[in-house]
């Protein structure tokens, strides 16, 4: 499939995110530390816009009494419910069955192009 070129990869710095209209479908793409990835802008839960959400880490498994927090710049949070999304899978860690829909990237010369399958 022919891929849809929407940036260039200077346009998205590392830990940021751009949201493009790729033949009528909303789709974010982010770089997470050097790798792009590319997710419709829907949360399956409720159908929020994910990508209006913040880009962070989360808590991670830790002794009791313990708060241990990491992997910033890979989780994004739904703005509606907070539920959380692994940027590099597309799954969510509230429902591990839950995904994400992710779209394959093409970078090519400097442009990062989305295939629509």
């Amino acid at each position: 499939m022919t891929p849809y070129f929407v940036a260039e990869t200077e346009d998205i710095p590392v830990g940021e995110h751009r949201v493009f209209e790729v033949a009528g479908r909303s789709i974010g793409i982010y770089n997470v530390k050097g790798d792009y990835f590319a997710y419709l802008n829907y949360c399956p839960h409720q159908g929020a816009e994910l990508c209006r959400g913040p880009v962070c880490g989360t808590s991670l498994p830790s002794n009791v009494y313990e708060y241990m927090y990491g992997r910033e710049g890979e989780i994004v949070r739904c703005p509606w419910h907070g539920w959380e999304f692994d940027l590099k899978t597309g799954r969510s860690l509230v429902k591990e069955h839950v995904r994400l829909r992710k779209f394959p990237l093409v970078i090519e010369d400097g442009r990062i192009g989305v295939v629509l399958k």
